[in-house]
């Protein structure tokens, strides 16, 4: 009696369980439709705006129109966790696009791009020696490359997706390759920020009545003819590069906030 029990309870939690993945499946679908993605990149775009209009720039932060105008079009690498802060240093009479993640998932994030004037490129270009047929990553980095041609200039995060953060992936020093234009180290902090833990990446979302602090490295160049070997050597400085823009970033807008205080 007692095993018949035990296998009657299974079998019950094994049915509701059957009966709440349609409903998820449901809810997945609502959430991923058109007018759903439109409606949430509507909302995230005017929250940023927003914010981003409380905003005071802390001091000793890169002058980065300056930067920008002078390396254009250049290919800004920064970290995922601070994408929600990529659209507050662009200068707006420079065109740019941004590689997003091809994933269902991502189509708000793009929505909000988007609505910012910046165009969009879907694909990965993190794990270019691997995966890249199946995350369309060599075909976003043939995009991204024609569009710096073009005159574009690009916004790449640079570390892998899911992948270890604020280590930067290939797909940057090879777009930098195979086009010719340099990396700029990039990183963006507010003062007032809250830090998502449980993510990956640590994403950082900016909050109101802040000062947000830009830095930026110098500019890295990548040769035409640079082996895998020297390819490494890149990729590992580009991950100090950014991470001491990151550093300095930090240091900049919570200093503000030591004196206010």
């Amino acid at each position: 009696m007692e095993d018949v029990a035990v296998r009657s309870d299974s079998d019950d939690s094994g049915g509701r369980r059957e009966r709440r993945r349609p409903f998820r499946r449901t809810l997945r679908a609502l959430g991923r439709s058109a007018a759903a993605v439109k409606l949430g990149g509507l909302g995230i775009y005017g929250l940023l705006r927003g914010i981003h209009a409380m905003q005071r720039p802390a001091q000793g932060s890169s002058d980065f129109d300056e930067i920008l105008h002078r390396e254009h079009p250049a290919i800004v690498a920064l970290w995922h966790g601070q994408h929600l802060l990529a659209p507050f240093f662009r200068p707006r009479d420079l065109p740019y696009v941004a590689l997003l993640s091809r994933n269902v998932d991502a189509a708000i994030n793009a929505d909000v791009v988007e609505r910012f004037g910046i165009d969009t490129v879907r694909g990965s270009g993190g794990r270019v020696r691997r995966a890249v047929s199946e995350k369309g990553g060599a075909r976003a980095l043939i995009q991204l490359r024609r569009r710096l041609r073009e005159g574009f200039g690009v916004c790449m995060i640079a570390d892998v997706p899911k992948g270890q953060a604020r280590q930067a992936g290939l797909g940057v020093v090879t777009l930098a390759r195979l086009s010719g234009r340099p990396i700029i180290p990039a990183a963006a902090v507010t003062s007032r920020r809250h830090v998502i833990a449980r993510s990956w990446d640590k994403t950082t979302v900016p909050l109101p009545f802040g000062r947000i602090a830009v830095c930026m490295g110098d500019p890295i160049h990548v040769p035409a003819d640079a082996d895998d070997a020297r390819m490494e050597e890149i990729r590992a400085a580009l991950t100090l590069a950014i991470e001491e823009a990151n550093r300095r970033a930090i240091e900049l807008a919570d200093a503000g906030t030591k004196r206010d205080g």
